[in-house]
């Protein structure tokens, strides 16, 4: 429920939802439908003000400040339209910040970061600061973040947006191959719906708050 002065305005109403640990479910819809809003209650960005969500075995709604941010560390990684990198860092180093929130040793948090920039396919690209990379490649930079501190969830929102077709479908099929061979869970909220009927196994629709179609693709 958002409030614009004296006016409550509910952002999702009567969304009853349940999502299976190793899916890969795409969210699509107009804007203002509440497909970001929805993103952000599951990632513990947000608090509902009313209901109940349960990720992984917690209820958001009992936990502490500090039992959130462990859980927003570890639990979920969190992928943006905006690529959210710090310009005057390296790629490796912006992998390697959450693990630095982590406490994670410097010379693990170096390995990992080059692991993960190896496996999103930058491994030769370690050292570029973010105005040296492409978009897509900074997308790229973007998820191996989001996979620092092993999640078991990747909540994704609109990924693709900022990126030509091209790099989109290259970010697609860099998510289905997380969720294929290592079995996290993908939660991608996407106006490329065409798009994500090749990769999702699920496809969600929403309108003015509510889940109006629910779509099993495989």
């Amino acid at each position: 429920m958002y409030r614009h002065g004296e006016i409550s305005v509910p952002a999702l109403q009567g969304l009853t939802l349940s999502v299976i640990s190793g899916a890969f479910v795409a969210v699509t819809g107009s804007s203002g439908s509440g497909k970001s809003t929805l993103l952000n209650l599951l990632g513990g960005l947000d608090r509902s003000t009313s209901g109940s969500i349960q990720v992984a075995g917690r209820d958001l709604h009992t936990l502490t400040r500090k039992e959130m941010a462990l859980f927003r560390r570890h639990i979920v990684g969190m992928i943006f339209q905006s690529f959210n990198l710090i310009p005057g860092r390296t790629a490796v180093e912006n992998v390697e910040l959450p693990m630095i929130f982590a406490e994670v040793a410097p010379q693990k948090r170096r390995e990992r970061g080059r692991e993960l920039l190896h496996k999103v396919g930058l491994d030769n690209r370690d050292r570029h600061r973010p105005s040296e990379l492409s978009g897509g490649e900074q997308q790229r930079v973007a998820v191996a973040r989001a996979l620092a501190n092993r999640p078991r969830i990747l909540l994704a929102d609109e990924p693709t947006g900022n990126l030509d077709s091209a790099h989109a479908r290259g970010i697609l099929e860099l998510l289905a191959a997380l969720n294929r061979d290592d079995g996290i869970t993908i939660i991608l909220v996407t106006h490329e719906t065409e798009l994500a009927r090749i990769f999702a196994g699920e496809i969600i629709r929403l309108n003015d708050g509510c889940l109006i179609e629910r779509e099993v693709l495989r």
